[in-house]
Protein backbone atom coordinates (compact mmCIF):
# COMPACT_ATOMS: atom_id res chain seq x y z
CA UNK A 1 0.00 0.00 0.00
CA UNK A 2 1.40 3.30 -1.37
CA UNK A 3 1.52 6.02 1.64
CA UNK A 4 -0.91 8.32 0.00
CA UNK A 5 -3.60 5.43 0.59
CA UNK A 6 -2.45 4.36 4.16
CA UNK A 7 -3.48 8.27 5.02
CA UNK A 8 -6.60 8.04 3.05
CA UNK A 9 -7.53 4.90 4.49
CA UNK A 10 -6.62 6.13 8.35
CA UNK A 11 -8.96 8.72 7.66
CA UNK A 12 -11.80 6.41 6.11
CA UNK A 13 -11.36 4.56 9.58
CA UNK A 14 -11.03 7.87 11.84
CA UNK A 15 -8.02 6.72 13.30
CA UNK A 16 -5.41 9.14 14.06
CA UNK A 17 -1.58 8.42 12.59
CA UNK A 18 1.54 10.18 11.80
CA UNK A 19 3.77 10.99 8.93
CA UNK A 20 7.03 10.44 8.69
CA UNK A 21 8.81 11.91 5.57
CA UNK A 22 12.85 12.47 5.30
CA UNK A 23 13.05 16.50 4.84
CA UNK A 24 16.92 16.52 4.31
CA UNK A 25 20.05 14.38 3.77
CA UNK A 26 23.62 15.32 3.65
CA UNK A 27 25.88 12.53 2.21
CA UNK A 28 24.96 8.76 2.17
CA UNK A 29 21.97 7.46 3.31
CA UNK A 30 19.72 4.77 2.88
CA UNK A 31 17.02 6.90 1.60
CA UNK A 32 16.68 10.45 0.01
CA UNK A 33 14.50 13.10 0.97
CA UNK A 34 10.91 12.80 0.32
CA UNK A 35 10.80 9.30 1.51
CA UNK A 36 8.14 8.70 3.65
CA UNK A 37 6.55 6.17 6.26
CA UNK A 38 2.98 6.34 7.76
CA UNK A 39 2.72 5.31 11.19
CA UNK A 40 -0.43 4.10 13.09
CA UNK A 41 -0.67 2.71 16.50
CA UNK A 42 -0.25 -0.78 15.38
CA UNK A 43 0.75 -0.93 11.75
CA UNK A 44 2.95 0.85 9.62
CA UNK A 45 3.07 1.59 5.53
CA UNK A 46 5.83 2.90 3.52
CA UNK A 47 9.74 3.24 4.57
CA UNK A 48 12.18 6.06 5.03
CA UNK A 49 14.99 3.66 5.10
CA UNK A 50 14.89 0.87 7.67
CA UNK A 51 17.52 0.40 10.50
CA UNK A 52 17.33 2.54 13.66
CA UNK A 53 16.57 5.98 11.81
CA UNK A 54 13.18 4.04 11.00
CA UNK A 55 12.76 2.56 14.09
CA UNK A 56 13.31 5.29 16.25
CA UNK A 57 10.86 7.73 14.09
CA UNK A 58 8.75 5.03 14.88
CA UNK A 59 9.03 4.57 18.42
CA UNK A 60 8.78 8.33 18.35
CA UNK A 61 5.58 8.36 16.36
CA UNK A 62 3.48 5.98 18.77
CA UNK A 63 4.83 8.09 21.62
CA UNK A 64 3.22 11.30 20.05
CA UNK A 65 -0.17 8.93 19.43
CA UNK A 66 0.16 8.14 22.99
CA UNK A 67 0.11 11.51 23.93
CA UNK A 68 -2.05 13.00 20.84
CA UNK A 69 0.33 15.64 20.23
CA UNK A 70 -0.63 17.94 17.43
CA UNK A 71 1.87 19.61 16.25
CA UNK A 72 4.51 18.17 13.87
CA UNK A 73 8.46 17.61 14.97
CA UNK A 74 12.20 17.22 13.26
CA UNK A 75 14.49 14.86 14.28
CA UNK A 76 18.40 15.12 13.05
CA UNK A 77 20.55 11.39 13.10
CA UNK A 78 24.18 11.02 12.38
CA UNK A 79 24.76 8.04 10.32
CA UNK A 80 27.80 7.06 11.71
CA UNK A 81 29.53 4.34 14.08
CA UNK A 82 30.41 6.77 16.99
CA UNK A 83 27.05 7.24 17.84
CA UNK A 84 24.82 5.37 20.56
CA UNK A 85 21.35 4.38 18.78
CA UNK A 86 18.81 2.61 20.46
CA UNK A 87 18.08 0.23 17.81
CA UNK A 88 21.92 -0.72 16.03
CA UNK A 89 24.39 1.18 14.40
CA UNK A 90 24.06 2.76 10.48
CA UNK A 91 27.40 4.00 9.68
CA UNK A 92 26.41 5.03 5.93
CA UNK A 93 28.15 8.32 6.74
CA UNK A 94 26.26 11.05 5.83
CA UNK A 95 23.49 12.85 8.27
CA UNK A 96 19.30 13.05 7.60
CA UNK A 97 16.67 15.28 8.86
CA UNK A 98 13.11 13.45 9.64
CA UNK A 99 9.67 15.30 10.26
CA UNK A 100 7.03 13.62 12.15
CA UNK A 101 3.87 15.13 10.96
CA UNK A 102 0.62 14.09 13.49
CA UNK A 103 -2.28 13.15 10.94
CA UNK A 104 -5.33 13.63 13.48
CA UNK A 105 -8.53 12.10 13.24
CA UNK A 106 -10.77 14.29 10.86
CA UNK A 107 -13.73 15.83 12.75
CA UNK A 108 -17.31 15.26 11.75
CA UNK A 109 -20.27 17.84 11.92
CA UNK A 110 -23.89 16.81 11.37
CA UNK A 111 -27.16 19.68 10.54
CA UNK A 112 -30.06 19.15 11.02
CA UNK A 113 -32.22 20.94 8.79
CA UNK A 114 -31.10 22.60 5.50
CA UNK A 115 -33.26 25.78 5.78
CA UNK A 116 -32.14 29.54 5.19
CA UNK A 117 -29.39 29.37 8.11
CA UNK A 118 -28.81 25.82 7.51
CA UNK A 119 -27.49 26.14 3.83
CA UNK A 120 -25.35 29.47 4.99
CA UNK A 121 -24.35 27.31 7.89
CA UNK A 122 -23.00 24.19 5.14
CA UNK A 123 -21.21 26.86 2.86
CA UNK A 124 -19.28 27.81 5.97
CA UNK A 125 -18.50 24.47 7.51
CA UNK A 126 -17.34 23.20 4.12
CA UNK A 127 -14.40 25.10 3.85
CA UNK A 128 -13.10 23.33 6.59
CA UNK A 129 -11.79 19.91 7.06
CA UNK A 130 -14.50 17.85 7.72
CA UNK A 131 -16.87 14.81 7.65
CA UNK A 132 -20.13 16.88 6.78
CA UNK A 133 -23.09 15.52 6.96
CA UNK A 134 -26.32 17.53 5.72
CA UNK A 135 -29.84 16.27 6.75
CA UNK A 136 -33.21 16.69 6.02
CA UNK A 137 -36.66 15.43 5.61
CA UNK A 138 -37.60 17.37 2.73
CA UNK A 139 -35.92 16.89 -0.64
CA UNK A 140 -36.49 19.63 -2.23
CA UNK A 141 -33.88 21.08 0.34
CA UNK A 142 -30.85 18.93 -0.50
CA UNK A 143 -31.51 19.18 -4.04
CA UNK A 144 -28.15 18.98 -6.37
CA UNK A 145 -28.54 22.68 -7.70
CA UNK A 146 -29.59 23.91 -3.95
CA UNK A 147 -26.04 22.44 -3.25
CA UNK A 148 -24.09 23.48 -6.27
CA UNK A 149 -22.82 26.71 -3.81
CA UNK A 150 -20.72 23.30 -1.88
CA UNK A 151 -19.01 21.95 -5.00
CA UNK A 152 -15.82 23.23 -4.36
CA UNK A 153 -15.89 21.81 -0.91
CA UNK A 154 -12.83 21.12 1.56
CA UNK A 155 -15.32 19.47 3.58
CA UNK A 156 -15.80 15.34 2.97
CA UNK A 157 -19.67 16.59 2.37
CA UNK A 158 -22.41 13.55 3.01
CA UNK A 159 -26.28 13.90 1.98
CA UNK A 160 -29.00 12.38 3.82
CA UNK A 161 -32.94 12.68 2.32
CA UNK A 162 -34.79 11.23 5.63
CA UNK A 163 -38.62 11.85 5.00
CA UNK A 164 -39.99 9.55 8.04
CA UNK A 165 -36.88 9.44 10.97
CA UNK A 166 -34.11 11.61 10.74
CA UNK A 167 -32.57 10.70 14.27
CA UNK A 168 -32.14 7.42 12.89
CA UNK A 169 -28.96 8.96 10.91
CA UNK A 170 -27.75 9.71 14.79
CA UNK A 171 -26.43 6.25 15.30
CA UNK A 172 -24.57 6.44 12.01
CA UNK A 173 -23.05 9.38 12.52
CA UNK A 174 -19.12 9.18 13.13
CA UNK A 175 -17.68 8.60 17.20
CA UNK A 176 -17.70 11.71 18.23
CA UNK A 177 -19.69 14.00 15.96
CA UNK A 178 -21.23 17.19 16.65
CA UNK A 179 -24.46 17.77 15.75
CA UNK A 180 -26.59 20.98 15.32
CA UNK A 181 -30.05 20.94 15.14
CA UNK A 182 -32.30 23.57 13.05
CA UNK A 183 -34.97 21.69 11.52
CA UNK A 184 -38.05 23.91 10.10
CA UNK A 185 -40.28 21.44 12.44
CA UNK A 186 -40.39 21.94 16.18
CA UNK A 187 -41.86 18.56 16.50
CA UNK A 188 -38.59 17.43 14.36
CA UNK A 189 -36.45 19.25 16.27
CA UNK A 190 -37.65 17.98 19.84
CA UNK A 191 -37.37 14.02 18.67
CA UNK A 192 -33.65 14.79 16.99
CA UNK A 193 -32.78 16.22 20.81
CA UNK A 194 -33.99 13.20 22.55
CA UNK A 195 -32.85 10.70 20.04
CA UNK A 196 -29.24 12.65 20.37
CA UNK A 197 -29.20 12.21 24.49
CA UNK A 198 -29.73 8.72 23.91
CA UNK A 199 -26.74 8.50 21.16
CA UNK A 200 -23.64 8.03 23.68
CA UNK A 201 -21.09 8.03 21.28
CA UNK A 202 -21.80 11.61 19.87
CA UNK A 203 -19.75 15.21 20.69
CA UNK A 204 -21.54 18.28 21.53
CA UNK A 205 -25.27 18.93 20.61
CA UNK A 206 -26.53 22.05 19.91
CA UNK A 207 -30.17 23.46 19.26
CA UNK A 208 -30.99 26.53 17.44
CA UNK A 209 -34.37 28.61 18.86
CA UNK A 210 -35.33 30.95 21.49
CA UNK A 211 -35.51 30.46 25.46
CA UNK A 212 -39.45 29.81 25.51
CA UNK A 213 -38.81 27.25 22.88
CA UNK A 214 -36.17 25.16 25.11
CA UNK A 215 -37.95 25.69 28.35
CA UNK A 216 -40.84 23.75 26.75
CA UNK A 217 -38.19 21.32 24.88
CA UNK A 218 -36.57 20.96 28.53
CA UNK A 219 -39.98 19.98 30.06
CA UNK A 220 -40.61 17.25 27.94
CA UNK A 221 -37.14 16.10 27.55
CA UNK A 222 -37.52 15.53 31.44
CA UNK A 223 -40.87 14.39 32.29
CA UNK A 224 -41.48 12.41 28.80
CA UNK A 225 -38.51 11.26 28.08
CA UNK A 226 -36.96 10.57 31.48
CA UNK A 227 -33.64 12.30 31.30
CA UNK A 228 -31.84 13.57 34.23
CA UNK A 229 -30.53 17.21 34.62
CA UNK A 230 -26.82 16.55 33.77
CA UNK A 231 -28.35 14.28 30.66
CA UNK A 232 -30.22 17.06 29.34
CA UNK A 233 -27.30 19.81 29.84
CA UNK A 234 -25.47 17.82 27.09
CA UNK A 235 -27.60 20.07 24.54
CA UNK A 236 -26.13 23.72 24.03
CA UNK A 237 -28.84 26.04 23.34
CA UNK A 238 -28.72 29.34 21.75
CA UNK A 239 -25.83 28.05 19.73
CA UNK A 240 -23.69 30.76 18.19
CA UNK A 241 -21.98 33.34 20.25
CA UNK A 242 -23.83 35.73 22.49
CA UNK A 243 -22.99 39.47 21.35
CA UNK A 244 -23.72 38.16 17.76
CA UNK A 245 -27.45 39.51 17.97
CA UNK A 246 -28.42 39.87 13.89
CA UNK A 247 -31.03 37.45 12.49
CA UNK A 248 -30.08 37.34 8.83
CA UNK A 249 -29.11 33.53 8.19
CA UNK A 250 -25.80 34.61 7.24
CA UNK A 251 -25.47 35.99 10.37
CA UNK A 252 -26.67 33.94 12.20
CA UNK A 253 -24.89 30.91 10.16
CA UNK A 254 -21.35 33.14 10.76
CA UNK A 255 -22.18 32.81 14.81
CA UNK A 256 -22.75 29.56 14.98
CA UNK A 257 -19.53 28.54 12.94
CA UNK A 258 -17.30 30.46 14.91
CA UNK A 259 -18.50 28.83 17.99
CA UNK A 260 -18.37 25.69 16.70
CA UNK A 261 -14.79 26.53 16.06
CA UNK A 262 -14.20 28.06 19.43
CA UNK A 263 -15.51 24.29 20.54
CA UNK A 264 -12.66 22.50 18.83
CA UNK A 265 -10.31 24.66 19.73
CA UNK A 266 -11.44 24.12 23.44
CA UNK A 267 -11.42 20.38 23.01
CA UNK A 268 -7.69 20.02 21.69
Amino acid sequence: MTWIAAVAGLRARREPGVLVTVATVRGHAPRGAGAKLVVARGETWGSIGGGNVEAVAIDRAREMLAAATAEPELMDFALNDKVTNRHGVQCCGGTVSVLLEPLPVVRAVAVFGMGHVGLELARILARQDLDLHLVDSRADMLAPKRLDVLADAVAQVRVHHTPLLPEEVLEALPHGAHVLIMTHDHAEDAALCDAALRTTHLGSIGLIGSAAKWARFRKRLSTEGGHDDATIDRIKTPIGLADITGKEPATIAVSVAADLLRTFECAR
